[in-house]
């Protein structure tokens, strides 16, 4: 079992995050979580496999299946499970470390596997939208070992009108891109294999 003491963010690492969210409003980190830790949540990912639902859009009345607009998979991330846990921790502390730093408010995090088979995509959207408090920081961490950097399958994020595009991530194992939710629309683009990660949202409450 994995000394998870040792495995929080770092202040530094908080500090260039923070610096990150309150300057473009984004960052990508290569490898930031422990080596353990992602294969564990590959494997945890493996074992969930017969449980992964197609993905919808909107919420509660507005909630639908589209195909056309995103193609996903997912399983809602709980504790229970050493990696899942430990994962969840993780994060915790980087709320704590941010809300610290930017006194964002974020009072807890929501999280699932999310599974595009190859050709599956998402259309541009945005996470959140200014004066509908929720979602303030979107994260995801990708679970892809040895990814083919020809294969697709990227995250793209444009700025805030929707037509410039500012950053193209490849899906390659252990890398978290964190971004401020409400001001950048983003898009995952179709790959040629199988494309997992985690999505994940640090949530603000309402007024």
């Amino acid at each position: 079992m994995m000394d998870i003491t040792n495995a929080f963010p770092s202040e530094r690492l908080l500090d260039q995050i923070a610096d990150a969210l309150a300057g473009p409003g984004f960052i990508l980190l290569d490898q930031p979580l422990p080596a353990s830790l992602i294969q564990g949540l590959i494997d945890n990912l493996q074992t969930q496999a017969a449980s992964l639902a197609p993905a919808g859009v909107g919420r509660q009345g507005d909630y639908q299946r589209n195909q056309e607009i995103r193609g996903d998979a997912i399983q809602w991330l709980e504790a229970g499970d050493s990696a899942v846990t430990e994962f969840l921790c993780w994060m915790d502390k980087l709320r704590l470390g941010i809300n610290q730093r930017l006194f964002l408010g974020l009072f807890d995090y929501e999280s699932h596997y999310a599974v595009y088979a190859p050709g599956a995509f998402y259309q541009k959207h945005r996470d959140a939208f200014r004066g509908n408090p929720g979602r303030k920081l979107s994260t995801v961490l990708y679970l892809n070992s040895d990814w083919d950097l020809m294969a697709g399958g990227e995250l793209v994020l444009y700025d805030g009108a929707g037509e410039i595009e500012l950053v193209r991530a490849a899906p390659e194992c252990g890398r978290l891109v964190i971004f401020l939710s409400e001001d950048f629309p983003h898009e995952v683009l179709p790959a040629k294999q199988f494309r997992q990660s985690i999505a994940g949202w640090f949530r603000i409450k309402p007024l």
